[in-house]
């Protein structure tokens, strides 16, 4: 589950039914109520979406634009930057707290990665590298 940020109060995990309705307006673009009602290839109240479509632009993921009596809702984030943000959440949630979590974090990380991919631990020790380059550079005056 991902969690984001609404207009003005703490993160909110997206449930099940948002992310199918994240996912059609993805593969869609812009779309009314009505759009994703047809789209969603189960039966479910027109007002069922329609309180979810707002739900998603109160997080700040979702546009609207209002044209005659609709609201048109439109993806803030496209695909790739919605996973981005989910994982850095789920991360910094982690990096928030307590010291055992952080080192938790670190060696479920490893673990995971070396287990799934040997070339994806490759490709994170890389980045790890750059990293730290980037980061003495912006020390130095």
């Amino acid at each position: 589950m991902g969690f984001f940020k609404d207009r003005g109060s703490a993160h909110q995990p997206l449930g099940p039914l948002e992310v199918t309705v994240m996912e059609i307006l993805w593969d869609r673009g812009e779309s009314n109520v009505r759009d994703v009602v047809d789209r969603l290839g189960r039966p479910l109240a027109y007002t069922t979406v329609m309180t979810t479509l707002d739900r998603l632009f109160k997080k700040g993921l979702l546009a609207r634009r209002k044209s005659d009596r609709a609201f048109f809702y439109s993806p803030m984030l496209n695909r790739a930057q919605w996973e981005h943000k989910r994982a850095g959440d789920f991360v910094a949630g982690f990096l928030s707290v307590a010291e055992p979590s952080r080192d938790l974090l670190i060696s479920c990380l490893v673990e995971a990665v070396g287990g799934h991919d040997e070339a994806l631990l490759d490709e994170l020790e890389r980045k790890i590298k750059l990293r730290r380059k980037e980061l003495c550079r912006r020390a130095k005056p």
